[in-house]
């Protein structure tokens, strides 16, 4: 191999070892650019987890208010059977009345 060859060779392997070794970055430098990223993920958490609060209260809520609607309409049927006997016995009644003869 000829000297100017090995010097190109030389030469090559240099800039290339530069070239290589430049792209690496410092543990510093990525907590620089990963700061920012965290601190966002870190509220979104928080966000995440009100929201997520908020979600289950508002589910407990609404199985207690089905439950309480569940409760009424049995109720209002028990009523409802109530109202019916009562209408029967004021026919009763009334069809009686009708039918005695006045003095």
């Amino acid at each position: 191999m000829s000297a100017f060859a090995s010097k190109s060779m030389l030469a090559v392997v240099t800039l290339a070892g530069a070239l290589g070794l430049g792209g690496c970055a410092t543990k510093s430098y990525v907590r620089e650019q990963i700061e920012p990223v965290s601190q966002r993920v870190g509220v979104l958490e928080t966000r995440l987890q009100e929201t997520d609060g908020t979600a289950k209260s508002a589910l407990a809520a609404a199985q207690a208010a089905a439950g309480q609607a569940q409760n009424n309409s049995q109720r209002l049927d028990q009523l409802g059977s109530r109202v019916d006997g009562v209408e029967q016995r004021l026919t009763v009644q009334e069809q009686k009345r009708a039918k005695r003869p006045r003095h």
